[in-house]
Parts: C-alpha cells; structure tokens; sequence
C-alpha cells in the first residue's frame, strides 16, 4: 500500500526524532526549496539564504523525526501535501509577518527593501503608504502590482514573439524548396526524381523545423503567464491577510521609508494661518 504524504508525516512524527540532523544543504537542494518557495510565495531567496533556510527548518525537521532537508523536500514536493508547504512557508515567511503582528512597520520596509521579490516589492510600496490612509495603500498596491505583471510579461512575451516568428521562418524554407523543386521540374521534368525529392525534403524539414521549435514556445508562454498571474494573485491575497485591521487612524501623517520627500508647505504659508494670498501670474 502506497502512503501519501499525510500518513509519512504521521508516521515521521510518532517516531522519536533524531539528534543527528544534517544541519547543511548542497547547492541542489538548495535550488529545489528555493523554485518552490519561490513558486508557490513569490518570494526569491539568494544564495546568501541557505543558512536562514537550514535555521528556520531545523526546528520542523526535528518535529518530524526527519534526517536532512533533502527528506524533507520530498515531503513537501509531493503535491498532496499543501498544509505542510504553507507550514514551511510560514517558517520561512516569519520576518514578514512577525513585523505586522508586533507593529515594526520600519523594519518591515527595510526588510522587503533589502530582499527585493515581487511579494516583498509590493509590500514595501503598502507600507511605505500606510500613513496617507487605507484607499492610498489599495492604490499603491493596484500600482505596484501592474509594475511587477508588466516586468514579468515583459521576458515571458519573448516567448511569443518566439511562438509566432518561427512558422514564417520555416515558411520561408517551405517557399525556397519549392522554388528550387519546381525549378528542378523545369529544367529536368520528372525524369530525375533524385532531385526533386531533396528539394521536397528541404520543403519539410524548414516545415518541420518551424513547428517544432514554435508549439512548446506557445506552450510555455500560456503555462508562464497563467502562473505569473496566479503568483499575483496570491500575493494580493497575502497583502490582504498582513493589512487586515490595520490601525490606520493611527498612523495617518506617519512617514515611513527613506524615499525624500519634495512637496513642502506654499512659501506664503507661515504658521497656522496664510499671511498673504498667492500672487497672480
């Protein structure tokens, strides 16, 4: 009987846990936990993470009696275990949310600044917002986040340009082999079918070619762009999450970022009150 993913953890936690961890990953495995936090939380790790991967499972790996991060990624590949992929995810997404729930918006702005991804580009723009009032962080995040669908439809759009100007290179070969078949009916009628077959062959393969190179173009463009969405999506819905309840009414006039800001009080207005009215061009 085959166990699912389910029933291993089960059975990885009713055992004792080992004290023997292998507290260190290789560079594959690395990349393996990084294209699938990165797919399924938008959010990109460098190389320089490996130590803030390995310290933040430690703990999970101890849990559940497993020996090493490669174990666990088994686990949390296989696509039947969503709950313990959003357990990871929440151990690896700790700086994030910890900051919104102790109210250490600076630190959360520098945080996403200093690890730039689209999750963490977006919500830096929200928190940078916070202090202009809920419809000024919406529209901030509105923006932010057409910024981020476009610079990543900007590469995956190479893929249809790909997709679509293949065919006519491989029907440019189809038209120069039948000029040269015909050409060869011309010139030597259908005595010599040696010839007029090589310029067919030529005729197919330019056809061919075309086609092979542009369906798995097509293919990867709408697998692309579908996700790319998908990651969009679930950030706002994560960004949703970190702002509900947000104490705005305490936050209204708060600047926080390090962006400067230029717009200044009119040169007529001193103190409370306007000492002169502007002057009329």
């Amino acid at each position: 009987m085959k166990l699912t993913a389910a029933d291993t953890l089960r059975c990885r936690a009713s055992s004792n846990p080992p004290h023997d961890l292998e507290l260190s990953v290789d560079d594959a495995v690395f990349a393996r936990f990084r294209d699938l936090i990165y797919r399924e939380a938008g959010i990109a790790l460098t190389d320089m993470k490996k130590a803030l991967l390995v310290g933040r499972l430690a703990g999970r790996l101890r849990e559940l009696g497993l020996p090493s991060l490669e174990s666990y990624y088994a686990i949390v590949s296989d696509p039947a275990a969503a709950d313990e992929r959003k357990r990871m995810l929440d151990r690896i997404c700790t700086n994030e949310t910890q900051f919104f729930r102790d109210g250490r918006y600076p630190e959360a702005y520098q945080y996403c600044k200093a690890n730039p991804s689209a999750f963490t580009n977006i919500c830096r723009v929200a928190v940078s917002q916070l202090g202009e009032g809920k419809a000024a962080v919406e529209d901030a995040i509105l923006a932010e986040t057409a910024r981020e669908n476009s610079r990543m439809q900007t590469f995956i759009s190479y893929l249809s340009v790909i997709g679509v100007c293949t065919p006519m290179i491989g029907l440019l070969g189809t038209v120069t082999g039948m000029i040269r078949a015909f050409a060869v009916l011309g010139s030597q009628g259908i005595g010599d079918p040696s010839s007029l077959s090589a310029a067919i062959g030529e005729v197919l393969v330019a056809t061919a070619s075309g086609l092979f190179i542009a369906i798995p173009a097509f293919g990867s463009y709408y697998f692309l762009r579908n996700r790319a969405a998908k990651v969009l999506h679930d950030i706002q819905d994560t960004l949703a999450g970190l702002l509900r309840k947000m104490p705005y009414e305490k936050l209204a006039g708060v600047h926080i970022g390090d962006d400067e800001l230029y717009a200044a009080d009119p040169e007529w207005w001193t103190g409370d009150q306007a000492t002169a009215e502007p002057s009329q061009a």
